[in-house]
């Protein structure tokens, strides 16, 4: 089942196509490397209208050219939600856009168990700067958030301020994912909702190493160990080449499935709309376990 972020205001993928995208990001305007975007295409004029270009390095890598200057970082909202937003070392924003479909479908399951007067508790694992843990919090969760960065970390914690849940529960663990998940269930600890956007390969603060094809099934059946009695959802997105949403599901229906059967399974993939031609432009899969209702 396909799922498409297309509730945006302060962003927009303009154009995409012959390996790149165009997009707005608030009033800025950026040109960046897509790899889905295999499609031919003739540049429009618009394509030279930008504010920053990230080009890639035939030795790997790349580098911003900036057109104009542009501040230190900017602020996009989605709904009710803002976040901080530069241009990276490795082509990113510090946001992917075609998660806030999931953001929604999050959301809805914790505000509505909240207003039934459950008290919601969510992981965000590989949480990167914390999109996922924001929509959460907001919903009315409390919220653990996982990831092995310290910067990445320290960028999700401006987001809580700029989405202002300074005084909501959430707390900002530093850690390798796999092994936080393991001593949780050795504390006890109990989750209505974990949600996880691991990468293809990956390292830990103290160099762990984090395969998807090796690590997924090993880190999913650690989680759900410390699933709660009635849980809401399980989120698995990856952006791993190769790797089938089919696969997601599959591992959720074999390995979910038959300890919460009071529940259904779907999977699919993320994309954008794309302005100019009503295209959409892929953006990675899913797959996840949600409570019936």
């Amino acid at each position: 089942m396909l799922k498409v972020s297309d509730k945006w205001s302060d962003y927009e993928c303009l154009d995409a196509g012959n390996g790149e995208k165009l997009e707005r990001w608030g009033k800025v305007i950026l040109r960046r490397p897509e790899p889905q975007a295999m499609w031919e295409m003739k540049f429009s004029d618009d394509w030279n209208k930008i504010d920053g270009f990230y080009h890639r390095s035939n030795k790997g890598g790349g580098y911003w050219e900036f057109k104009n200057k542009l501040p230190e970082f900017w602020t996009v909202k989605y709904k009710d939600l803002t976040f901080k937003v530069t241009p990276t070392n490795f082509k990113h924003t510090g946001l992917f856009p075609e998660q806030a479909t999931n953001w929604d479908f999050m959301m809805e399951k914790i505000k509505k168990a909240v207003s039934n007067g459950k008290k919601v508790k969510v992981l965000n694992l590989f949480a990167y700067t914390g999109a996922a843990t924001m929509a959460s919090s907001k919903a009315g969760a409390d919220v653990v958030q996982v990831d092995a960065s310290k910067g990445m970390t320290m960028w999700a914690k401006e987001n809580r301020d700029l989405c202002g849940l300074t005084d909501h529960n959430i707390r900002f663990i530093v850690d390798d994912c796999l092994k936080f998940v393991e001593r949780e269930y050795r504390r006890g600890h109990k989750y209505d909702g974990i949600v996880m956007d691991p990468p293809s390969y990956g390292r830990g603060p103290n160099k762990e190493v984090w395969k998807f094809e090796k690590n997924m099934a090993v880190l999913l059946e650690a989680c759900l160990k410390i699933l709660s009695d009635e849980p809401l959802f399980l989120l698995i997105n990856a952006y791993t080449t190769g790797i089938s949403n089919i696969v997601l599901s599959n591992m959720l229906k074999t390995m979910m499935l038959p300890l919460y059967p009071n529940g259904k399974v779907t999977s699919g993939e993320v994309g954008l709309p794309i302005t100019k031609n009503s295209l959409i432009l892929p953006c990675g899969i899913y797959g996840r376990w949600e409570s019936n209702d």
